[in-house]
């Protein structure tokens, strides 16, 4: 599906669902930079598409866990699956709302963050295991997460993205 560019280059799409304007087209472009990027980084697939039925809707089904946040100063998180929000006890305007930093403990804090900063220098990180925390207080171990950068098609930056199939409540 092709994107509308502004003036300034800038996809309309994800801009508009960094706004906070999540009209389906931005969803589904933002569906599309998931897994085109997820495709870039790894050399895989995030998840098997079926040609000719919508991105968006085939994340959105898929058993694994996928999220996403943007590039704000403190990144909000813009897109979780059903798994995902399931998992975290959100509802989507809810969590689509949360700082991403929220999605894990006070104390795990400060290593999510080092974290993160390695896959932004090597542009993707798998095999991550880290302990996060679910609206209502519930802990849970991730398991064998893969996080990766997002870029758009003209190179520009929007935000990180993390799939996974593995978690175990502690």
């Amino acid at each position: 599906m092709p994107c509308s560019v502004n003036d300034s280059g800038e996809d309309k799409e994800v801009i508009e669902l960094a706004a906070g304007n999540q009209t389906e087209a931005a969803l589904e472009a933002h569906a599309k930079l998931l897994t085109d990027n997820y495709r870039k980084w790894t050399g895989k697939e995030l998840v098997q598409l079926v040609p000719g039925e919508s991105v968006r809707k085939q994340l959105d089904d898929s058993p694994g866990i996928i999220l996403s946040h943007g590039i704000e100063t403190d990144p909000v998180l813009n897109y979780g699956n059903q798994a995902a929000m399931s998992l975290w006890e959100m509802d989507w305007e809810q969590f689509t709302s949360t700082p991403s930093r929220l999605t894990a403990e006070p104390m795990e804090r400060e290593e999510r963050t080092r974290f993160l900063a390695q896959v932004t220098e090597h542009g993707y990180v798998s095999d991550y295991t880290g302990i996060r925390i679910s609206s209502t207080g519930r802990r849970f171990y991730i398991k064998k997460a893969t996080v990766w950068n997002l870029f758009d098609d003209t190179g520009v930056y929007r935000g990180q993205a993390a799939a996974f199939t593995e978690y175990e409540y502690i």
